[in-house]
């Protein structure tokens, strides 16, 4: 029995004006992004609280309506109370932001840049993340007493670590391959720490910078219900103690706007000053 082998031989490309005919290329990544398309969801979110109130599926004692808050805001904006209280907790942020961005920046890179530096720094840090914040308000108290200070204190603590934690990952993560070329190059510390360490660590460093504004924010809304005369967090608990729903969401509205301004201003600045990184989002 006599078996005929054939052999398929794939058609050559078909050629127009000397170029090879190619097959149009299946995007995977994100698509171009639109201006202002994050506010999509917090616009449906608007809109189903707007409509519930409306169609009275909500309890206005519990959750005023969205223009119920509007007014009570408006009202309390003209009177003064929530600007004064807006500008307290303002400063209490932005000195706690601060401090708390130099302080943990500053120890990220003692600890990624020197062995020695992370057996001292890293361990004590990590210790710290295990133990939370606001379960130091007792022991914050009796060393500070429950005056501005243990406010500070409290949210500088919060945003030492988120600042530590993410931009020492960066600074551990960067390509040896990098290192090594610096090192063939002959490349001086001072120009590895700047052409390398800093671009390196510069996304950990800013994605550190969104998680601290809000956890600054967070931290703010709780020290400000210890013994505070004043700031939206004192505002929303006397409003707790009297029953007033439109007041606190007055309160919640203020934190979740200056925290998605601040969001955006950072995001703003990332993209400027990474403007050489080519990422799927853009």
């Amino acid at each position: 029995m006599t078996i005929a082998l054939t052999r398929t031989v794939a058609a050559p490309p078909s050629r127009t004006d000397g170029f090879v005919e190619r097959r149009q290329l299946r995007r995977l990544g994100l698509r171009k992004s639109v201006p202002f398309a994050r506010m999509l969801g917090v616009l449906v979110v608007l809109g189903l609280w707007a409509a519930g109130a409306h169609f009275g599926w909500l309890d206005e004692r519990k959750l005023s309506a969205p223009w119920t808050v509007l007014e009570t805001g408006w009202d309390l904006l003209v009177n003064g109370s929530l600007a004064a209280n807006v500008s307290a907790s303002l400063q209490r942020a932005g000195i706690g932001l601060g401090i708390g961005v130099l302080v943990g920046t500053t120890l990220a890179l003692i600890a990624g840049l020197s062995r020695f530096g992370e057996s001292l720094v890293d361990g004590p840090i990590q210790v710290k993340r295990a133990i939370p914040s606001l379960g130091l308000i007792p022991l914050m108290i009796l060393w500070l007493g429950i005056g501005e200070s243990f406010k500070i204190v409290l949210i500088t603590l919060g945003v030492v670590i988120t600042m530590y934690i993410q931009t020492h990952a960066s600074l551990t993560t960067i390509d040896q391959r990098l290192v090594e070329l610096s090192e063939v190059q002959r490349v001086s510390r001072a120009t590895f720490i700047r052409k390398v360490v800093v671009p390196g660590s510069l996304p950990g460093f800013f994605l550190g910078l969104r998680l601290s504004v809000t956890g600054a924010w967070l931290a703010l809304i709780v020290v400000e219900s210890v013994n505070a005369i004043d700031g939206l967090g004192k505002m929303m608990q006397n409003a707790q103690n009297y029953g007033q729903a439109d007041v606190i969401l007055v309160g919640l509205a203020v934190y979740g706007t200056f925290g998605l301004l601040s969001d955006g201003v950072i995001r703003l600045v990332e993209r400027k000053v990474l403007s050489w990184r080519r990422t799927i989002a853009g």
